[in-house]
């Protein structure tokens, strides 16, 4: 028996049989003199429904997972590359591929005997984007013993909008293509006015629209930064929620297990004292036959005296 072993049995199991099993392969480590394995083994943790869901897609559905660990593969590039057209084909993609395996956890999890609702499976699909996002919480993912599931603390960096609507820009003019449309220019620089006060206009023009331009994206930075603090202090809340919810769960079980080795200690008492009665009570059988015996010898021995005593005397006679 090893860690690794125990662990993928017991993150296999629905998390209603993971406690006992978990208990049971401890005591078994500890009953075979290994106390530093059964610690390691007792602190495994219970998964929520959510990650014993996403574990079951990795565990059932093992073809899937490279093909989405190489789609998270592809959008964490094209991210890195501003790639605005790669990275709407892929975020298309990418929200096909989340809701057909948050459906399909649902289904292996009704397979499997535990039905679960939708909020299971939005918090399936968050840790599925996690795994896109991020190559740490596909590794964790991939080897299917989530205890609780991955959500806002993973995620690709933000990309300003406009990357997404950005066009290659235009090759710049050559030869005599320049030249027409250095006249061009000039022409529109006469009838607008004065070209140099024009151009001016439109640089200070083009300069408060960079400016405000910048103001929204650092607003819309300052938004996102604050949702995505949000959603982690939510997600550390929930997780903490499950984890006491886990440990009362346990303490009850405990306790009662408790009250059932205190009910039996009860009785084996009983059974001893009742023992012990009964063996005094057989002493003193034996005591009184022995004592039986001995008065039955003596008058045995002493009518026998007798008797040869008669005999003796009629002989004489």
């Amino acid at each position: 028996m090893d860690l690794d072993a125990v662990a993928d049995e017991l993150y296999g199991l629905r998390p209603e049989e993971f406690v006992a099993a978990r208990d049971r392969r401890a005591l078994e480590a500890r009953k075979a003199g290994d106390q530093a394995l059964a610690k390691e083994i007792g602190a495994l943790r219970r998964p929520s429904l959510a990650a014993w869901a996403g574990n079951l897609l990795v565990r059932r559905r093992r073809e899937e997972v490279e093909p989405l660990l190489g789609l998270g593969e592809e959008l964490r590039r094209a991210h890195r590359e501003l790639d605005g057209p790669q990275l709407r084909k892929l975020a298309r993609r990418q929200s096909e591929v989340i809701g057909a395996l948050g459906r399909q956890a649902r289904r292996l999890a009704a397979e499997a005997g535990h039905p679960v609702g939708e909020g299971v499976q939005r918090e399936v699909e968050e840790t599925l984007r996690a795994v896109l996002a991020d190559p740490e919480a596909a590794r964790a993912w991939a080897a299917g013993r989530l205890v609780k599931p991955l959500g806002s603390t993973f995620g690709y960096p933000e990309v300003d909008e406009g990357v997404l609507q950005r066009r290659p820009a235009a090759p710049a003019p050559t030869g005599s293509k320049r030249h027409a449309e250095g006249e061009k220019s000039a022409v529109r620089g006469t009838k607008s006015g004065g070209g140099t006060e024009g151009k001016r206009g439109r640089a200070v023009d083009r300069g408060d629209e960079l400016a405000r331009r910048r103001r929204l994206a650092d607003a819309r930075g300052a938004a996102r930064d604050a949702e995505r603090e949000l959603r982690a202090r939510e997600a550390e809340a929930e997780a903490a929620g499950r984890e006491a919810e886990e440990d009362r769960d346990r303490v009850a079980e405990v306790e009662g297990r408790v009250g059932e080795l205190r009910a039996a200690l009860r009785n084996a008492e009983e059974e001893l004292r009742q023992a012990r009665a009964e063996e005094r009570y057989a002493r003193e059988r034996v005591r009184q036959c022995d004592r039986a015996v001995r008065e039955a010898r003596r008058r045995a021995e002493a009518a026998t005296a007798r008797a040869e005593r008669l005999a003796a005397g009629a002989g004489g006679t």
